[in-house]
């Protein structure tokens, strides 16, 4: 199954058949990162982050994986109730 999100020209586009419930799915696009999961109800969730320094963070990692954690991280960090 393909990466449910990609990018282009035109902006980011997004593919919720090939998503699993309750994972996050993350893309990079105009210095913004974009954060998309599907709820348990198949509800997409959204979120464009523009902070200069945690997109940093993010296309400086070097393991995919580890892209929940630098947002987790930054979280904590910064004191974000969620």
């Amino acid at each position: 199954m393909s990466y449910p999100l990609s990018v282009d020209e035109n902006g980011v586009k997004m593919k919720p058949e090939n998503m699993e419930k309750e994972k996050m799915y993350y893309c990079l696009h105009n210095e913004k990162l974009v954060l998309v999961y599907k709820d348990d109800q198949e509800f997409l969730n959204c979120y464009e982050i523009e902070e200069k320094d945690l997109v940093e963070s993010v296309k400086t990692c070097s393991n995919p994986n580890d892209i929940e954690k630098i947002i987790e991280r930054y979280i904590q960090k910064e004191n974000i109730k969620h």
